[in-house]
């Protein structure tokens, strides 16, 4: 692990820290010089990471909390500044994962994808916003994934991300003037969610993906580089890594041409269909444009 100190000093939360990328996250943010609390509900995943980062001789503090509870999260945020004085940056890695077909969707497992993925995020966030605005600045790494580009199986785990990166763009407009820059990571690599959809591929005796064995720690340089002031001039953005591949995602746009109408019709809308817009539907799934 290379330590740049591209975060020298600065202090940083980094939820779901316990193992796999977000303990990846931790330590190579620790490396580049960044004192960093590291995140889990799980208390013993917790400290392990905490202290094989004490190890290197960079800062680090275990907090064991739920994400998902506005309190919890308020609270992960306050250990922050109790800790180390204030907070530079958050990286909402903390998530949950599910895969099935529409048909096979339980109540249980929706409602949990909302609560972590998209409130856990949103709370943190919130929490953490609140402290950079009194700071005057601050840097906030959310994470998504390609599934929220329509992925067999993954709709559900799909929808809650594609949430997370709404919310990327929509605090990005909102804190682009007062010192705050909003980013997203869209990673891939071995972690605990990997070897659940491993699990599940074996089931039904198919192939997994190749790309779940790229190793963790090949996404961490983009979270650092998010953090770091070298990247005062992004924002907004949802960063794509792919093993050897890194790129942007796409925003939602209006595409031209727009079709004008005072009052529209069903058959309005379907001569619109029939002389252009059929042909620019988007393609389904991941796309390089």
């Amino acid at each position: 692990m290379q330590g740049t100190q591209d975060l020298q000093g600065k202090a940083i939360v980094v939820t779901g820290a316990g193992g796999g990328i977000g303990e990846a996250y931790a330590k190579h943010i620790a490396a580049a010089g960044g004192r960093v609390i590291v995140n889990d509900i799980d208390v013993a995943m917790a400290d392990r990471v905490a202290s094989a980062i004490r190890s290197t001789g960079a800062q680090a503090e275990a907090v064991a909390a739920d994400i998902s509870d506005w309190h919890e999260a308020g609270r992960l945020i306050d250990a922050c500044e109790q800790t180390f004085g204030r907070i530079d940056g958050l990286v909402n890695n903390a998530g949950v994962f599910h895969m099935a077909l529409p048909e096979e969707q339980e109540e249980a497992a929706l409602r949990r994808l909302v609560e972590v993925n998209v409130l856990g995020t949103a709370f943190c966030g919130t929490h953490a916003i609140r402290r950079m605005l009194a700071h005057g600045s601050g840097a906030i790494v959310n994470v998504t994934s390609g599934a929220q580009t329509g992925i067999t199986r993954l709709s559900a785990y799909g929808a809650s991300k594609g949430a997370v990166a709404s919310l990327t763009y929509g605090w990005a407009v909102d804190l682009a003037d007062k010192g705050i820059r909003v980013n997203a990571i869209s990673p891939m690599g071995k972690s605990g969610m990997s070897a659940r959809v491993q699990a599940y591929f074996a089931t039904r005796d198919e192939p997994a993906w190749p790309e779940l064995a790229i190793p963790a720690e090949n996404n961490a340089p983009v979270v650092v580089y998010l953090l770091s002031d070298a990247a005062a001039q992004v924002n907004g953005q949802v960063v794509r890594i792919d093993g050897a591949q890194l790129s942007l995602m796409s925003h939602p746009a209006v595409m031209a041409p727009v079709h004008e109408c005072e009052a529209w019709s069903v058959e309005g809308v379907r001569a619109a269909f029939d002389t252009s817009l059929a042909k620019q539907q988007a393609p389904l799934g991941v796309v390089v444009a």
